[in-house]
């Protein structure tokens, strides 16, 4: 038998998957975020640069640093703190 691979996107057909009428825009590419903001992990399927893991889906976490075209997003899970790495079309402002 062949072994199954563990890639990045394994079991992601379905999570990661936009709908049929899912417009380009370039606004979310170009969103800027300053430190503090409260932000919600939603990842864009058809921009694998900058994608978080697909288990913090949904997750709100707070921008803490900038990094090159990217952010750094900490999230709380439990008891523990876990910072994602993450480019601006991939993050929607929390209001």
């Amino acid at each position: 038998m062949v072994r199954a691979t563990m890639g990045f996107r394994r079991s992601t057909r379905r999570k990661l998957k936009k709908t049929l009428r899912h417009k380009f825009k370039v606004t979310p590419y170009l969103t800027e975020f300053k430190i503090k903001d409260r932000v919600t992990l939603k990842p864009n399927p058809s921009s694998h640069k900058g994608m978080p893991f697909p288990k913090f889906k949904g997750l709100t976490g707070v921008i803490k640093a900038r990094r090159g075209d990217a952010y750094v997003v900490q999230i709380r899970i439990g008891n523990s703190l876990k910072e994602v790495i993450s480019r601006p079309e991939h993050l929607v402002l929390k209001k």
